[in-house]
């Protein structure tokens, strides 16, 4: 199983000054996450992509490109990528260009988007929703396959065997789809043979099983090879010394985050009970001591009968700066060797 992190590069209100963090700061803060996953021996850093204010993710290859440059060993990749407002070409041109920066580290992690502010910000309308991504996809696939294609669609002037350059380093740039609820989207991921993401945010992961077998029977039925299936899971996650200690770093981010989501989605506001419960033994949270984030790791994997990767959501907690440096050291000295190496019965794990 691979082990990673995904940065929202979220900006959260100091509650002492009643201000956004310094964008600066924070920027900052973000490289110095990722140079630190990679020392500590973690798989995997994923950036996401949102655009206002907020947040500093609106332009990710960016980021990835400045974290290559000061990193060895860990993959880069988005989590996730607005397929259905970005142009395929540049899409393509960006990552690859980080694949060569990186000698061959990059991956794409591509979606819809839970959070819709790039549709109008480039000119797409919401009613296309589900066209816009897949001809974005269709056409993304095939830039992959090869520099000069022919291609027309709704949404994009055609191309008619234009060279799409830079290639990347690796013969094939890794393209992950991810997905959160809906059956099509695995449906899809399985029949195209491509790695899926799971964005698990809340609920329980065994609510995920039903779907992610969709995925894994397609997949057979599209007849790709049983080796090259994957699944993958994004979770809110954060390790502490101790669990309590974990969930008082996370929980003020967390619940400063959700508030604002729930405000601008018609959502209830979160509550410390639902908190304490997610981070249960039922819940999809992976907040506590090392020993508590493994154990619902490993159970987590059996119950979707095997994950390829997870990653962790830990940029609510980016007012603890130290806590955070702390949960990344953590999760690749402790957690990992602990996920890696046990072997056991398919028990629930316990807090």
């Amino acid at each position: 199983m691979e082990i990673g992190i995904d940065s929202f590069a979220m900006l959260l209100t100091d509650p002492a000054t009643g201000r956004l963090q310094p964008a600066i700061d924070r920027m900052e803060s973000v490289i110095a996450e990722v140079e630190l996953a990679d020392q500590v021996g973690l798989d995997v850093f994923g950036m996401g992509e949102h655009h206002r204010e907020n947040a500093l993710d609106s332009a990710p290859a960016v980021i990835l490109a400045a974290a290559a440059a000061r990193t060895k060993s860990i993959k880069l990749t988005s989590a996730v990528a607005v397929l259905s407002a970005a142009d395929p070409v540049r899409l393509f041109q960006q990552f690859s260009t980080l694949d060569l920066i990186s000698r061959g580290r990059a991956e794409i992690v591509v979606g819809r988007g839970s959070s819709v502010d790039a549709y109008p910000l480039f000119g797409f309308d919401l009613r296309d929703y589900d066209a816009l991504f897949l001809e974005k996809l269709d056409m993304l696939l095939k830039i992959r396959d090869q520099p000069n294609i022919k291609w027309q669609g709704r949404f994009r002037p055609a191309l008619n065997g234009e060279g799409i350059f830079p290639r990347p380093y690796q013969p094939v740039l890794p393209i992950w789809l991810g997905v959160g609820g809906t059956p099509e989207s695995f449906i899809r991921a399985g029949t195209l043979g491509l790695p899926l993401m799971v964005a698990i945010i809340g609920g329980s992961f065994e609510r995920f099983l039903p779907l992610v077998e969709l995925y894994r029977r397609a997949w057979s039925a599209a007849g790709h090879p049983p080796e090259k299936q994957m699944v993958g899971v994004h979770a809110l996650g954060f390790v502490g010394e101790t669990d309590a200690a974990a969930k008082e770093a996370f929980f003020p981010g967390w619940f400063q985050m959700f508030t604002e989501a729930g405000r601008e989605r018609g959502w209830a506001p979160p509550t410390r009970a639902q908190f304490d419960q997610m981070c249960g033994p039922q819940g999809a949270f992976l907040v506590g001591s090392p020993k508590t984030v493994a154990e619902k790791m490993l159970y987590a994997d059996r119950t979707l009968a095997g994950i390829s990767r997870f990653t962790f959501q830990m940029s609510t907690a980016a007012l603890e700066t130290e806590a955070m440096r702390r949960s990344i050291e953590l999760l690749g000295s402790a957690v990992a060797p602990l996920v890696r190496e046990k072997t056991g019965a398919a028990t629930k794990p316990s807090n």
